[in-house]
C-alpha cells in the first residue's frame, strides 16, 4: 500500500503543477512546436516574462518540462510523455 500512496503523491504532484491556465498553456504550446523559447512563449500568452519564467520553474520541479541553452536562447521541450498524453486527451 505504502509504493501506491507513493505513486498517487507523485500523480498529484503532476496534476498540482498543471492545475494552472498559463501552465496548461506553456505545456501545450510546447506540445505543439517540439520546443519553445521564453521569447515565443510571452507573445502568445502576453504575459510578462518574469511570470512565464516562474510558471516554467514549476513546471521544471514536477519534472514535466526539461531546458536547454542554445547560445543566449534557452528552449524548453516536454520531459515527460505521460504529461504529453494527458494534455493531449484533455485539450483535443
Amino acid at each position: 500500500m505504502t509504493q501506491d500512496l507513493v505513486k498517487y503523491e507523485e500523480v498529484a504532484e503532476i496534476l498540482k503543477a498543471l492545475a494552472h491556465p498559463i501552465r496548461l498553456c506553456i505545456v501545450n504550446g510546447i506540445l505543439g512546436s517540439g520546443e519553445c523559447n521564453v521569447t515565443h512563449m510571452q507573445g502568445c500568452l502576453d504575459v510578462p516574462q518574469s511570470t512565464i519564467s516562474q510558471h516554467l520553474q514549476k513546471l521544471r520541479t514536477a519534472g514535466i518540462v526539461e531546458s536547454k541553452r542554445n547560445g543566449l536562447e534557452v528552449y524548453y521541450t516536454i520531459k515527460n510523455e505521460k504529461v504529453a498524453k494527458l494534455i493531449d486527451e484533455i485539450l483535443m
